[in-house]
């Protein structure tokens, strides 16, 4: 008798939908280490609060307890209770499969609605969509693992029960999210818990995979590792609101995410932006949350820099600057916050 086959599928916001798939590592050329989805990541040390919607017992103490096997390696703590603006939701809809929104993600889906969904458990499935929720891709679709599909296999099964996906669903969580020109990744991870079980006859060489229930020994190095969520401790640098200068700050190694808080005091426009030749990537964060992600820039400003133009309410904001080359990038920058009337006067002059 065949095996039923339960795949996760990834929850994609409406804005990507028509948006080509985010490459992996570095766009010039700098590796990865694994399939992870680095533009929406939580900042380094973050507390992830944690809601279930519905679910027995059992099934929370399950969700929980592998949930916890990322924060044994990972620079996050989850914090199970009750808040309604709790980053991740959980419901347990046994007719809705299992999936889980990616990172940062969970912040722009309505706090009424889950952002994950544990509709089976078998296995490590619970810790495979908590791997989502911290922004950890699909492994076989590394495109370093050559896996050689047989797509029609592969459509066929997926369509009927108890995936019943629509061919465009398959291409996107199976056959085509990532491709050998948009990522850099090393050797495949056989034994990830990202990787789930496929048949042979899914593929064109006959090579199938194993049902993986535990983290991997990967798995525990990479989300440990530099490119994920490093032990270090990130203090937090306050920026000055319309200081005449920039802050001077350096990415030193290669990894290293740098933490700026600025102080809105009150309502209305506030532009942050850095300066140099250093290409780095920015998030911005609040108010009075490391977790609440308002927005995210990559070459808005001048070059290789980073801008966020946003309307703000009166509170503490953190803004987090990272080299995009996660694993060789390194370099000096400027950053700097201005309020709306400091906007206008440089306009002005200029």
């Amino acid at each position: 008798m065949a095996r039923v086959l339960k795949i996760c599928h990834d929850k994609v916001l409406p804005q990507d939908i028509f948006r080509p798939h985010n490459t992996i590592g570095g766009r010039r050329g700098s590796p990865a280490r694994a399939v992870f989805e680095f533009r929406k990541m939580w900042i380094n040390g973050s507390n992830l609060r944690v809601r279930f919607i519905g679910g027995s017992a059992a099934q929370r103490a399950l969700a929980r307890e592998q949930a916890r096997w990322w924060a044994e390696h990972a620079n996050l703590t989850f914090e199970f209770g009750t808040a309604p603006d709790a980053e991740i939701r959980v419901a347990f809809d046994s007719s809705d499969g299992a999936w889980s929104y990616i990172g940062t993600d969970c912040r722009g889906i309505p706090q009424n609605q889950p952002t994950m969904n544990l509709g089976f458990q078998d296995g490590g499935t619970s810790a495979h969509e908590f791997g989502h929720a911290i922004a950890l891709g699909h492994e076989h679709q590394n495109p370093a693992g050559g896996i050689q599909w047989n797509e029609a296999a592969v459509i066929r099964d997926l369509s009927g029960p108890p995936n019943n996906w629509t061919e465009a669903q398959i291409r996107h969580n199976v056959l085509e999210k990532y491709s050998a020109d948009q990522i850099r990744g090393t050797s495949f991870d056989s034994d990830s818990i990202m990787l789930y079980f496929f048949p042979a006859r899914w593929t064109l060489n006959g090579q199938s995979t194993k049902a993986n229930e535990v983290l991997s020994t990967l798995d525990k190095a990479f989300i440990a590792g530099a490119e994920a969520y490093p032990r270090t401790s990130v203090q937090a640098v306050e920026l000055r609101v319309n200081a005449p200068a920039a802050t001077a700050a350096q990415i030193g190694a290669p990894g290293e995410e740098d933490v700026f808080l600025f102080k809105a005091a009150t309502r209305g426009r506030h532009v942050v932006e850095t300066s140099g030749q250093t290409d780095v990537v920015m998030k911005l964060f609040g108010p009075n949350s490391q977790t609440s992600l308002i927005a995210e820039d990559d070459d808005g400003g001048a070059g290789l820099n980073s801008r966020i133009v946003a309307d703000l309410l009166p509170g503490e904001y953190f803004v987090q600057i990272r080299h995009y080359n996660r694993a060789r990038g390194t370099g000096s920058y400027g950053v700097r916050v201005r309020r709306g009337e400091a906007i206008g006067r440089e306009a002005g002059a200029s």
